[in-house]
C-alpha cells in the first residue's frame, strides 16, 4: 500500500490507483485549492483519458514535482474505507492479479460517485380534459392509486408512449412535482420477533449473538442439515449486528436463491434488505453503492461481488451455501468468496458465519483443526423428517428403449401424484441433447469455437454452445453427407426428460426449470410461487432447484443420472457430486409430508452413492480427507492454475514451451504441463494448461512471481493465473 498521508500539511503529490490493470498507483500534483485524503475518489488524467481513481496514500518522490499532471477534481462522495483499500490490497497479492483490476471491482457502479439528481414525478388533479381517449383513460386509472411516478414510468405501466402522459400533464390532470433523487432505503426492524426456535436452534443463534457483541473477528460454520431452520438461527445474528448499529452482508451464491430469501428476510425484520447482483438497472446498483457507502443501507444480499462493495459499518458477514462453486470467479480476478469473505472479516475485526448442509473439506478441516467454530443443526425443524434416499440400480431396472426413467420411478412418481403431492425430477443437464449426430455418416455437431459439442434445444430450435454462446439453427439435412432426416439427438437433457413426463403423465402440470426457461428475478419468482401454490405437478429441474428452496407438498425426488457429476475427472468431483445431490434429495419431506429420494445410477457401489444412501456424510468426508492428504492436494496442499491462451495456436504452443523452460528449480514446487487444456479451445483461442504443486506451507505467489514475473510475453498471447484453483478445464 503507498504510505500515509501526513496530517501536518496538505499532501503536494498523491498516489491514485485507476481501475486499469496497473499494478502499482501513480504519483498525481495536488492543486493548491484542493485537500485529499487517502480513500477520496478522484478524476485524474492518464493519456487522453479522464479516469476515476481512488487516493492510495502519499506520492513518492521518484518523479519531479514539474513532471507530475494534476489531480482534475474530487468527487462529491464518502471516502473508500481503510479496511476495503487494505481488502483491495490483500486481493491483489493473494490472487497475483494487478491491483486496479480488483480496485475495478469494487467501484463498477457506474454514477454512483455523482449526486444523484432529483427527478421530476406526477400526480393525479381533480382536472379532466375535455377530450379523454382509451389511452389516456388507462394512464388516469394507472395514477388513481395515488402513488407518485414518472412520466416515463406512468407511460409503462399504462402502456402508453410518453406523449400521452405528456399531454395529461399539459392539460392540468397530472401535476409535476420534484422527487427525492432516489427512493430511501427501508430499515429493517431487529427487535421484530422470529420464528419459535428449538433447543439446538436457540443454542446455535446464542452463540452466534454471543460473536457478534464480541467486536472481534470469529469464523463460525452453521452446519445443520437440510430443513435444520439455519437461516432462522443467523438471522438472530443479523438482528445483534443491526441493534449495534452495524451493516450486515449476507451472501447467496445465485440470483435464483434470492426472491425466496428476500421473502423470508421481509417476514422477519419488516422490510426487503438492499440487493446487489448482475440483474440491477445501472440506476439501481448505483442507489445501493451510495447507500451502502453512506451507511443507509444497512443489510445487503447478494452474490459475491458485493464483497467489494464500500461499507461504512461492517460488522457481520454471512456466506450461506458456503461450498457451492459459484462463489467461484474464474475469469479476470480469479478469486474464492468465501475465503476472501473470511479475509474481510478479519480485516475488520468482526465475524463470519459460513452456512451449508453440504459444508466444503476445505471449511470442515479448517473446523476440525480449530480454525473455526462448528455449530452443527442435525434435525429437521418442527414436525419434518429428512428424507430416505435409495438408489435404482440400472442395470437391473432399465428404462425402456428410447426412454430414461426407468419403471421404479414412474411407479413412484404416479403414487405422489395420487396422493395429491409433488414431484421433482433433477437432471444437471440443459437443453434437449448434449450431442446431435448424423446416423448415416457420424457427422457430430461441435462448436466452431470452442472444444464442445452443440446442445440441442428443441423448444428454440437452435444448437447451441454453453462455454461461448454460440447457436445456430437446428438444420434438415447432414451439413457432412447431406442426407435428410438423419440427425439423432443423443442423450437427455432436462427438455428431453419433460418430453417423456408429457408422455407418461400427460393430465399432470409439468414445468421445466433452467436457467435456458427462467431470464432474470421474476421468472424465477412467477414459476416458484406457482410450485408453492401447487399449480405445478412435477417439476423438471437443474441444479437451480437444488438449493435454497421450501416446497411443502414435494415428498419425490428422482434424480435421472445420478452418475454425471463423477464423470468429471478433478479432484472434487465426488464431494460436488455428494453436494449437489444431498441438497437436491433436500428438497423432499421438508413439511408433514415424509420424503423419497431415488437415484438412477450405474454405480450403486460408488462411495458416493453408499454416503447418500446411508446418511453418512461425516464418514464420506473423512474418507476424502485422507485420499487427498495421502497426495498433498487441497486442503492439505496448495494448487495453481495457469493458462496459456491465444489465437494463434502455434504461438501458445512456443510460449508455453518457453515458459515450461523457465520453471525455477525448487524441491518444494512441482510443475505439470504445458498440456493441452480438456477444453482446448474455446472463444477461437488454444488453451494449453500447467499445474502447479505445492506443500501447504509454501509460498506459491512467491514461486509463481521468480517464474513469471520477469517473463516477455507477446502481445497475442494471454496467460491466467489462478490461485487455488476450483474448474480445471
Amino acid at each position: 500500500m503507498a504510505s500515509e498521508i501526513s496530517t501536518s500539511s496538505p499532501p503536494a503529490r498523491v498516489a491514485v490507483l485507476v481501475p486499469l490493470a496497473l499494478p502499482e498507483p501513480y504519483d498525481y500534483a495536488v492543486p493548491p485549492d484542493l485537500v485529499l485524503a487517502p480513500g477520496d475518489y478522484v478524476v485524474v488524467p492518464l493519456g487522453a483519458q479522464q479516469l476515476i481513481g481512488v487516493v492510495w496514500g502519499a506520492g513518492t518522490d521518484a518523479v519531479e514535482r514539474k513532471r507530475l499532471k494534476s489531480v482534475i477534481e474530487r468527487l462529491d462522495a464518502p471516502p473508500m474505507p481503510e479496511a476495503l483499500r487494505r481488502f483491495v490490497d490483500w486481493v491483489a497479492g493473494y490472487t497475483l492479479a494487478p491491483r486496479g483490476s480488483v480496485l475495478r471491482l469494487a467501484i463498477r457502479a457506474p454514477g454512483a460517485l455523482e449526486p444523484p439528481r432529483s427527478r421530476i414525478a406526477c400526480r393525479l388533479t381533480d382536472i379532466r380534459p375535455s377530450r379523454m381517449t382509451p389511452a389516456r383513460q388507462r394512464v388516469v386509472a394507472t395514477a388513481g392509486d395515488g402513488f407518485a411516478r414518472s412520466i416515463r414510468e406512468l407511460a409503462q405501466e399504462a402502456g402508453v408512449s410518453d406523449g400521452v402522459v405528456r399531454g395529461l400533464v399539459e392539460a392540468g390532470t397530472l401535476a409535476p412535482f420534484e422527487m427525492p433523487a432516489e427512493a430511501p432505503f427501508s430499515l429493517p426492524d431487529a427487535e421484530t420477533r422470529g420464528m419459535a426456535l428449538g433447543p439446538d436452534q436457540a443454542e446455535a443463534a446464542a452463540a452466534l449473538v454471543a460473536a457478534v457483541a464480541a467486536d472481534a473477528f470469529s469464523a463460525t460454520l452453521l452446519d445443520g442439515v437440510t430443513g435444520s431452520g439455519k437461516t432462522e438461527v443467523y438471522f438472530e445474528a443479523v438482528a445483534e449486528a443491526l441493534r449495534r448499529g452495524r451493516q450486515v452482508l449476507i451472501l447467496l451464491p445465485e440470483i435464483a436463491l434470492t426472491q425466496q430469501f428476500l421473502d423470508r428476510f421481509e417476514q422477519r425484520f419488516g422490510c426487503r434488505p438492499a440487493e446487489w447482483h448482475s440483474d440491477l438497472s445501472t440506476r439501481e446498483r448505483a442507489r445501493v453503492w451510495r447507500g451502502v457507502a453512506e451507511g443507509r443501507a444497512r443489510v445487503v444480499v447478494g452474490a459475491r461481488s458485493a464483497l467489494f462493495l464500500p461499507f461504512a459499518e461492517l460488522g457481520l458477514i454471512i456466506v450461506d451455501e458456503e461450498h457451492e462453486s459459484a462463489f467461484k470467479q474464474e475469469d479476470g480476478v480469479a478469486y474464492h468468496a468465501r475465503d476472501m469473505a473470511v479475509v474481510r472479516a478479519s480485516l475488520g475485526a468482526f465475524p463470519i458465519v459460513l452456512s451449508s448442509a453440504t459444508p466444503s473439506l476445505e471449511t470442515v478441516v479448517n473446523a476440525d483443526q480449530g480454525r473455526y467454530r462448528r455449530l452443527r443443526l442435525e434435525a429437521r425443524h418442527g414436525v419434518a423428517e429428512m428424507p430416505q434416499i435409495e438408489a435404482i440400480d440400472m442395470r437391473r431396472d432399465p428404462p425402456e428403449r428410447g426412454h430414461w426413467l426407468s419403471p421404479r420411478l414412474v411407479i413412484e412418481m404416479r403414487r405422489a401424484l395420487e396422493a395429491g403431492e409433488q414431484a421433482m425430477l433433477f437432471l444437471n443437464r440443459r437443453g434437449y441433447a448434449p450431442l446431435t449426430l448424423c446416423r448415416t455418416c457420424g457427422h457430430r455437431f461441435e462448436c466452431p469455437q470452442c472444444s464442445s459439442w452443440l446442445v440441442e434445444h428443441r423448444f428454440r430450435r437452435e444448437l447451441a454452445c454453453h462455454h461461448c454462446g454460440y447457436t445456430a439453427p437446428v438444420p434438415t439435412s447432414c451439413p457432412a453427407c447431406g442426407e435428410e432426416d438423419a440427425l439423432v439427438a443423443c442423450g437427455p437433457g432436462v427438455e428431453r426428460i419433460a418430453e417423456e413426463v408429457a408422455t407418461l403423465f400427460p393430465e399432470a402440470r409439468a414445468a421445466i426449470v433452467s436457467s435456458d426457461n427462467l431470464r432474470g428475478p421474476a421468472a424465477h419468482r412467477a414459476v416458484f410461487a406457482a410450485i408453492e401454490a401447487r399449480e405445478i405437478d412435477i417439476i423438471v429441474g437443474t441444479q437451480i432447484v437444488a438449493k435454497g428452496h421450501h416446497f411443502p407438498w414435494l415428498t419425490l425426488v428422482g434424480v435421472v443420472d445420478a452418475d454425471l457429476g463423477l464423470e468429471n475427472g478433478d479432484l472434487r468431483a465426488a464431494e460436488r457430486t455428494f453436494q449437489l445431490l444431498q441438497q437436491v434429495a433436500g428438497r423432499a419431506g421438508r413439511a408433514e409430508r415424509p420424503g423419497r429420494v431415488l437415484l438412477q445410477t450405474w454405480m450403486p457401489e460408488h462411495g458416493v452413492m453408499r454416503a447418500l444412501c446411508s446418511g453418512d456424510r461425516d464418514a464420506f468426508l473423512a474418507r476424502e480427507a485422507q485420499a487427498r492428504e495421502r497426495v498433498h492436494l487441497p486442503p492439505f496442499g496448495r494448487l495453481v492454475g495457469v493458462v496459456v491462451a491465444s489465437a494463434d495456436a502455434e504461438l501458445a504452443r512456443r510460449t508455453a514451451r518457453e515458459m515450461a523452460r523457465q520453471v525455477p528449480r525448487t524441491e518444494a514446487v512441482s510443475v505439470l504441463g504445458p498440456a493441452p487444456a480438456p477444453m482446448a479451445l474455446l472463444r477461437g483461442r488454444t488453451r494449453l494448461r500447467f499445474l502447479v504443486k505445492a506443500g501447504r506451507n509454501v509460498n506459491v505467489q512467491a514461486f509463481m512471481k521468480a517464474w513469471l514475473g520477469e517473463m516477455k510475453l507477446p502481445g497475442a498471447v494471454r496467460v491466467s493465473v489462478d490461485i487455488d484453483p476450483y474448474s480445471f478445464m
